[in-house]
């Protein structure tokens, strides 16, 4: 035990928007674009409590494609353009806006939770744990 290594406390946003290890900051967080690994290749943290679920999906959808779409949407109205238009504009702006905010916000939640150290919720009255 007196040999266990002691962690820096990292801030979230700045391992997780990196896609960095949440507990040394410098191993990998991701295995492919957005595939959690199974542990940091430096520390050997196990990066199965990370579970970020659809929250990632969440934010893009409310903060990117919102706009997006109403943009497309706005066009169409203006403008009226043929199909094409939308084709060659809409959707290179909608996949732009949507996709690569996905890795870094992923990572950001999933350090948020090591950082938080969330977990599963259980009810605790007296000395009963649900």
């Amino acid at each position: 035990m007196a040999n266990e290594r002691v962690w820096p406390r990292l801030e979230p946003w700045s391992t997780g928007l990196r896609g960095r290890c949440p507990r040394c900051g410098e191993g990998k967080l991701f295995s492919s674009f957005l595939t959690i690994a199974e542990r940091c290749d430096v520390c050997g943290l196990d990066y199965s409590f990370a579970d970020p679920a659809d929250g990632p999906a969440f934010f893009v959808m409310c903060f990117t494609c919102v706009p997006a779409i109403l943009v497309a949407v706005w066009i169409q109205v203006a403008y009226e353009p043929p199909l094409w238009v939308h084709v060659v504009v809409s959707v290179p702006i909608m996949v732009l806006f949507c996709v690569p905010p996905l890795r870094p916000l992923k990572g950001w939640l999933v350090a948020s939770q090591y950082y938080h150290k969330a977990g599963e919720g259980r009810i605790v009255t007296g000395d009963y744990e649900a």
